[in-house]
């Protein structure tokens, strides 16, 4: 070896020992504190005492920090608007995950294909789907049926009969209601309590082709699309009596309530329409063509629209809306579901379901539900995904 060489070696070497001997001072000098009780150590040199160390280790243990560096935090520095920004984002982000039940069962993979779905077999021409916080509801509009399915293991418990063009479905007052598709419409109320049976009628006088359903607390809301005059139906569910609204309504499609309004999509006005309690239209708002079944989050509205391939994502508060969806899947879609973290589209032309992440309208990807699947309806039972294949007449837990 030259003596260049040896030179250059023996270089390395010094440089190598000297990196780890400040790497070793670096953590001998990094700032320790008790904390419960507990010895606590931080890899920052400038929070040694802090009287909000604790906080400080919390937050930096949590993921909602890094420092300003790898040494520093930083404790007394200004944080700008876009840091804090960081700080919120991180710290609801973490909540959600945290918090969530996916969390707590160690659930924290996503079906990748239509052959991780649990699948559960309906009766003919499924819609819509909802949770009562164990089981599944589902009317099955040809087979005149309600089915309700245990949401831990899929398993199909019982079938409801009589439900005649059953479409829509509420879980409500400890009942499940299911509108009738039919001129003038129907609404029937199950018991979920009592042995299985027929459905119940309670109202017979609904305007035609209640095709979403709401509860504002008080009394039961439906949507009617048609086929004749468009219309937006109030139920008392306790007397049975009806008011039905026409004024402004084209072909109403879906509906909720967000606590403080009902939310009404018009099919053929593309248009998402906020009503008081007495269904006058107090606001008018314009999103993509034919949207259908929304879902609020908390805060705001989606509401994907068919003909667009897109999903409008609305502020409940004012009406503004925050930003038109395209992409990551979308192709027609039809219902939205959330989960207390993501909303979950349904995908009736391209048999699959897109993710987003509610809190910052992140895009998580697109997955099949398979060929000629289906999907329509979906709901969340606060753990997974129920999605309604209507093209092989089953109900995919996702």
């Amino acid at each position: 070896m030259s003596a260049n060489r040896r030179t250059l070696c023996k270089l390395a070497l010094v440089i190598a020992a000297m990196a780890a001997l400040i790497a070793a001072s670096t953590h001998l000098r990094a700032d320790s504190g008790t904390c419960g009780g507990v010895t606590t150590t931080l890899p920052f040199m400038d929070v040694m005492g802090n009287a909000f160390f604790c906080q400080i280790a919390e937050a930096y243990f949590s993921g909602l920090t890094n420092g300003t560096s790898a040494t520093t935090y930083s404790p007394t520095a200004n944080v700008p608007r876009e840091q804090m920004a960081a700080f919120i984002t991180r710290t609801m982000d973490q909540s959600l995950r945290r918090g969530s039940r996916r969390a707590a069962l160690d659930q924290w993979y996503t079906p990748t294909s239509s052959l991780s779905l649990a699948k559960t077999t309906l009766g003919l021409s499924a819609e819509q789907v909802k949770s009562d916080g164990a089981d599944l509801w589902v009317p099955n509009y040809g087979s005149a049926t309600v089915s309700r399915v245990r949401a831990s293991d899929g398993k199909l418990l019982e079938t409801w009969g009589a439900a005649v063009e059953g479409f829509a479905v509420l879980v409500a007052r400890g009942r499940v209601y299911v509108t009738g598709f039919s001129n003038p419409g129907t609404l029937y109320e199950i018991n979920p309590t009592q042995p299985a049976g027929n459905v119940t009628l309670i109202a017979n006088t609904l305007g035609s082709g209640p095709h979403g359903i709401a509860f504002d607390g008080f009394n039961i809301w439906t949507a009617n699309i048609g086929p004749n005059m468009g219309s937006v139906s109030r139920i008392d569910p306790v007397g049975g009596f009806v008011n039905t609204f026409t004024t402004g309504f084209n072909q109403p499609n879906g509906i909720l309530y967000d606590g403080t309004n009902i939310w009404v999509t018009d099919y053929q006005a593309g248009t998402l329409l906020k009503l008081n309690v007495v269904g006058v239209i107090l606001q008018t708002i314009n999103v993509g063509l034919g949207p259908y079944y929304p879902i609020y989050d908390g805060t705001n509205i989606w509401v994907p629209n068919l003909l667009t391939n897109s999903v409008s994502v609305v502020r409940a508060s004012t009406g503004a809306v925050l930003a038109t969806l395209t992409g990551n899947g979308l192709d027609s879609p039809v219902a939205a579901a959330f989960d207390g973290e993501r909303v979950l589209v349904t995908n009736n032309g391209e048999d699959s379901v897109s993710l987003w992440k509610a809190a910052d309208l992140t895009p998580l990807g697109s997955f099949p539900t398979g060929t000629n699947s289906g999907p329509v309806g979906a709901c969340s039972d606060g753990l997974d995904f129920w999605i309604v294949l209507q093209g092989t007449h089953r109900l995919a837990r996702f």
